[in-house]
């Protein structure tokens, strides 16, 4: 419990200051901590012993005057306390809300850094001077920091671009490592010389990253820097010894990413009286966080593990060994270690301290040549600490005088006494002043009543004792509950003293307070003194010869297990900082930095500092001209390959600008055209208008039809296996030509099936077949699907009798009477919603009428009906392709639908979900062939060849052509998207129906597994907002009743009240806290936070008090568990029934209040 903590760390017995101290802290420990430290000790020992305490007070008037006195002196200091916390605290409050608009700001850059990628290319055009940012191609931001810091070190950038091996090299490469190791540069030259002279805004490092991937064991955690670092650096230094001649050590101390990045240092101990010491490597120099300010004390701790004085901490480091350096890198990095495992808790936290760093360090004191001279500084520290911590000792006898457990200034107490001195004796008696009967405190009936009454008070329970003892210390002022008394009381005089006397004693006290404030001012002097030479110990220009200059910051952002990476990297050649986080570059400030890398306000803090030596220009000298001596810059310091490559990519980039402002151009016209002629056949109605409605959709599937490329193009299936890629072709061209069919044609697709005459509300059905709709237009859509497969099945004069004579009009050789003579109970005629009438056989394997309900399945019934011509005229191949193009298209036009609140268009389709958030193509069309692949379309033998055909290609596909891994999580991720609009839906049905502790248990877990999703993108998940309003609601009127419940004072509602806050309101607050909290939650969790502090004031059994005292920390600290929410129970997941669900509670919703969801 917090209490306890606070106990033992304050050593404070009161549980009603520690609690107290609690609330004014708002649950934070730390900042109660140095509430109750930062004053008098009195308060430790003034409780213990209230009964004697109040007995002396009431038995003598002298002390009880003085008492009175005490407390008018302890009112006016804690006014001035109060005044000087609440001063302290709008500052704090001032801190907090500026952290949360930086990290609303924040989000808001990552929402658009997100966006950034999905838009237009004409959005991706690079700007002048601008550097290059990195995509983050899947939990690679890591990849990002440590590169660009890398990159945008000249002389690093110089190496990696000029990096050559002969043919003669390259032949005697056969190990797997060096194959990788030179693969590995090539990418990284790559993607270097795109980062000097690309024209696009960011580019991609997949192919460098999937390199590094797999040196680790698997591809989607959230890898470790440090880790990645270490192995960047060995793959760098093993490719540069490839290109030296020789294996032997001094080849490899000539290694250039050794000369770079690796220094060596002497580690010497004492052994038996003699001094040991043996010469290490180092490269990343790692050093603790935990119980240190700043970098000069890390290093202090990480060097030197002997007996050493540290200039702001008051312990010192026992241990045998110390290290010097002895050869200092070019490039210096150091590793902050925030992260330490919990042995508790079984997992690594991360260590969220301030830690400061300067933009320059001198290393003079941790070389092994300056030992003798540190030894002395060293030395000196620690004779200028002890004679600093005498002095301070010295000034807080002054400061702190007395004997008692209550002490004061002694100055002050000097001035005291003499106004106690010369005050006039006054003719009131002491014994006046206090009522004859001191019981008497319940109704004050003149001021004197009033003055003593906080005394009285105190006589009469020991609760009352504790809180008059509380009330009359000074320390306890911010937190107590009563107010100074309205007259002050009369002041305390002499009953008699002489001129001679007072003379005197005037005299002396004078001299003594004069004597005590000078020798104070003395002191504090000696103190600034001693402190500056302290603080200039290493700051001479004997110490100050190798400095080393900031470059780069990598920042964490986030907990342990997971966060986000980026760089603060320091341009040299414009004297500015810039930020680099994935694909966003901008400039930024010092201040800003510091906000983000030195931690200890929020949950970003740097872990991993790189300095250059601010004595090498070279390091971040540019390329100059042979002959000119001019710096070459852009393109011109490439290598002639690496220009020619990088001019390619600008090239297809330029197409790919022209591509994009052609389709854009003529979508533009086709809406324009398309807006024209419905205007026009608007005004003209055609006179056959049920003629067109069927004969157009022949005509749209013959112009089609000649989009679908001629069947020797495509392998046939019996053809398959001489050549398994031929079949990955032929699902390549679906892709192509799909996506040629949404890019280019897509409007003009739409267009045709709407410009014919047909009635305005019939337009939406023949254009979005998979889309709900009103009733009537549902049934306009089933009919005209149905005489659609009539005409497909047998022409617009069939027959009724011939839609059972599915393969007639394609077997030309078989009568006609031998399928008209088929059994009725063979083939069985079943109505599919949105799609009509279709025909089931009797044996059809696999067919799950709860399946064909669900919007998936009647999109491909559609598709495939839809392809029936092509499918007889070209075969089940070429309708595959005919089937695929249509329901991609569809889809993708259901995907570019805006989101209302009755209705969600991902909820319709796993590939509107994939659509909105820009999964790989790959992944989209094996999720589609899939669909076509399913069983469930065993119903006639035109879906049955179409499902096999499908079928043979998903089997085609081979392991490298698709990484499953990523295929699978994408799915996950729709799943846990379903998974949360259950949640939500059963929760606000939940609410609506009164069961409140219910709907809140599903709200807290939709919005759990929500913000998971959202992490990964914006269009992942459901807006956070419906649910964090609901939320709100639920915990609020939750806990209202939790609050009744354990006023009524009855046994069973006590305990159900208790039971609600520890199941519900206290695990969904720790939630709210430990999310992106908004003010909105801020403010409900301070109102609960708020109502059951004012019980603290109340008098109520020590029952109630105890169970309160158990679960208040709770509800005031909201960091110091783990959150274990009970679990939902199951509900089910029904594909088809979300649409309806959603579009039925947000009515019911709308009904009451008004909701937007964004």
């Amino acid at each position: 419990m917090l209490l306890n903590q606070l106990r033992e760390i304050t050593g404070i017995q009161d549980l009603q200051v520690l609690q107290s101290a609690l609330n004014a802290s708002q649950g934070d420990i730390s900042h109660a901590i140095g509430l109750l430290t930062t004053q008098p000790p009195e308060e430790e020992h003034m409780p213990e012993e209230p009964t004697k305490a109040n007995n002396e007070r009431n038995t003598s008037n002298t002390q009880n005057g003085s008492a009175k006195d005490d407390l008018q002196t302890a009112i006016e200091l804690s006014l001035q306390e109060s005044q000087q916390a609440e001063a302290e605290r709008r500052e704090l409050h001032r801190a907090l809300e500026v952290s949360a608009e930086e990290n609303a700001a924040r989000m808001k850059r990552k929402r658009c850094e997100a966006s950034g990628e999905s838009c237009s290319p004409a959005d991706w055009i690079r700007q002048e001077d601008c550097p290059v940012g990195i995509r983050n191609v899947g939990n690679t931001c890591w990849f990002s920091a440590v590169i660009q810091s890398l990159f945008h070190l000249p002389v690093f950038r110089r190496l990696v671009l000029n990096y050559c091996l002969s043919e003669h090299v390259l032949e005697k490469c056969k190990s797997h490592s060096e194959k990788r190791n030179i693969a590995f540069m090539q990418e990284l030259r790559c993607l270097f010389a795109l980062m000097v002279g690309s024209n696009r805004r960011f580019v991609d490092p997949s192919a460098a990253v999937e390199l590094l991937r797999d040196a680790f064991r698997t591809s989607e955690a959230q890898q470790d820097v440090s880790e990645f670092t270490h192995k960047l650096l060995d793959w760098l230094e093993d490719a540069f010894q490839l290109a030296a001649n020789g294996a032997n050590p001094e080849d490899k101390q000539n290694n250039p990413m050794v000369q770079l990045f690796y220094g060596t240092f002497v580690a010497e101990r004492l052994h038996e009286g003699k001094i040991v010491s043996n010469i290490e490597q180092f490269g990343q120099y790692p050093l603790q966080v935990n119980g240190f300010n700043n970098l000069d004390e890390c290093l202090e701790g990480a060097m030197v593990e002997g007996e050493i004085e540290s200039l702001h901490s008051d312990q010192t480091i026992s241990s045998g060994q110390e290290r010097w350096f002895s050869k200092l890198p070019p490039v210096l990095t150091f590793e902050l270690s925030r992260f330490e495992f919990n042995q508790s808790l079984g997992r690594p936290e991360k260590i969220h301290k301030k830690l400061e760093f300067p933009q320059v360090i001198y290393m003079d004191r941790y070389l092994h040549k300056n030992v003798d001279q540190t030894h002395g500084r060293r030395g000196e520290v620690k004779r200028l600490k002890d004679q600093l911590t005498a002095l301070q000792q010295k000034l807080e006898g002054y400061k702190n005088y007395g004997s008692g457990p209550t002490k004061y200034p002694l100055a002050d107490m000097l001035q005291y006494v003499l106004e106690f001195a010369t005050t006039k004796p006054t003719n009131v008696s002491p014994a006046s002043a206090v009522p004859t009967n001191p019981t008497v405190h319940t109704e004050p009936s003149s001021g004197d009543s009033s003055q003593t009454e906080p005394d009285d008070a105190g006589s009469s329970d020991g609760s009352g004792c504790l809180q008059t003892a509380t009330q009359r210390t000074p320390i306890h002022k911010p937190f107590t509950q009563c107010r100074p008394p309205m007259e002050v009381p009369l002041q305390p005089a002499p009953h008699s003293v002489t001129e001679e006397e007072l003379y005197f004693v005037r005299g002396c006290l004078q001299r003594w307070r004069a004597e005590v404030e000078n020798t104070i001012i003395e002191l504090k002097a000696s103190i600034d003194k001693v402190s500056q030479a302290l603080e200039g110990m290493y700051s001479d220009n004997s110490l100050c010869q190798v400095p080393y200059r900031l470059h780069a910051v990598l920042v964490h952002e986030g907990q342990a297990s997971a966060g986000h990476y980026w760089a603060y990297i320091y341009d040299h050649a414009h004297k500015r900082w810039l930020k680099y986080n994935d694909v966003m570059v901008t400039e930024s400030t010092w201040e800003e930095l510091v906000r983000d890398s030195y931690g200890g306000m929020t949950n970003a803090s740097a872990y991993c500092l790189m300095y250059i030596n601010d004595k090498l220009p070279h390091l971040i000298a540019e390329d100059t001209d042979d002959e000119t001596g001019q710096a070459l810059k852009g393109m011109d310091s490439l290598p002639s390959i690496l220009r020619r490559y990088v001019r390619e990519d600008n090239r297809w980039f330029q197409q790919e600008l022209r591509e994009w402002e052609e389709q854009f151009c003529q979508a533009q016209r086709e809406e324009a055209k398309v807006q024209t002629q419905t205007s026009t056949n608007t005004e003209e109605p055609v006179p056959e208008e049920p003629q067109n409605l069927v004969q157009e959709p022949d005509q749209q599937k013959t112009n089609e039809v000649s989009e679908v490329p001629p069947p020797d193009s495509t392998p046939a299936p019996a053809q398959s296996s001489e050549e398994p890629m031929a079949n990955s072709a032929a699902l390549s061209s679906i892709s192509s030509e799909t996506s040629e069919n949404v890019g280019e044609g897509g409007e003009e697709h739409i267009s045709s099936s709407q410009t014919h005459g047909q009635p305005e509300e019939q337009k939406p059905d023949q254009s979005q077949p998979g889309a709900d709709s009103a009733s009537t237009d549902r049934a306009d859509s089933e009919v005209e699907v149905e005489e659609q497969v009539i005409r497909d099945e047998g022409g617009p004069e069939a027959e009724p009798d011939t839609q059972t004579e599915p393969e007639a009009s394609s077997a030309e050789e078989n009568p006609a009477m031998t399928t008209r003579r088929q059994p009725e109970n063979e083939v069985s005629e079943v109505e599919i919603p949105n799609v009509g009438k279709i025909l089931v056989r009797s044996d059809a394997d696999g067919y799950n009428e709860e399946m064909m309900l669900t919007p998936a399945m009647q999109g491909v019934i559609f598709a495939i009906a839809k392809a029936r011509q092509v499918f007889d005229k070209e075969g089940p191949e070429a309708g595959l392709i005919k089937a695929f193009h249509e329901e991609f298209s569809r889809l993708h036009e259901l995907s570019q639908e805006e989101t209302t609140p009755q209705q969600d268009p991902r909820l319709q389709h796993v590939l509107v979900y994939f659509f909105q958030n820009q999964a790989p193509n790959r992944v989209i069309e094996r999720t589609l062939l899939e669909q076509f692949a399913d069983r469930n379309l065993s119903f006639d033998e035109r879906a049955i060849s179409i499902m096999r055909e499908a079928r043979s290609k998903l089997r085609l596909i081979k392991p490298e052509d698709m990484d499953m891994d990523e295929y699978l999580q994408w799915h996950d991720d729709y799943s846990m998207f379903k998974t949360v609009f259950v949640y939500l839906l059963t929760g606000l049905e939940q609410y609506q129906n009164g069961k409140i502790r219910e709907a809140l248990n599903y709200l807290a877990h939709a919005h759990q597994d929500n913000s998971a999703l959202l992490r990964k993108g914006e269009k992942k998940g459901v807006d956070q907002s419906l649910i964090a309003l609901y939320r709100r609601k639920c915990l609020k009127e939750l806990n209202a009743n939790a609050a009744t419940l354990f006023k009524s004072q009855d046994e069973n509602d006590v305990a159900e009240g208790v039971t609600i806050m520890n199941e519900c309101v206290i695990p969904c607050m720790h939630l709210m806290v430990r999310d992106s909290v908004s003010q909105e939650d801020l403010d409900v969790i301070e109102l609960i936070r708020n109502c059951w502090c004012s019980y603290l004031g109340q008098d109520m059994d020590d029952s109630l008090q105890e169970k309160l005292s158990e679960f208040l920390p709770r509800v005031l600290d909201c960091s110091a568990e783990m959150v274990v929410l009970k679990e939902p129970p199951k509900v089910r997941n029904s594909p088809h029934d979300l649409c309806s669900r959603l579009t039925a509670v947000m009515e019911s919703i709308h009904n009451t209040s008004v909701v937007i969801v964004k």
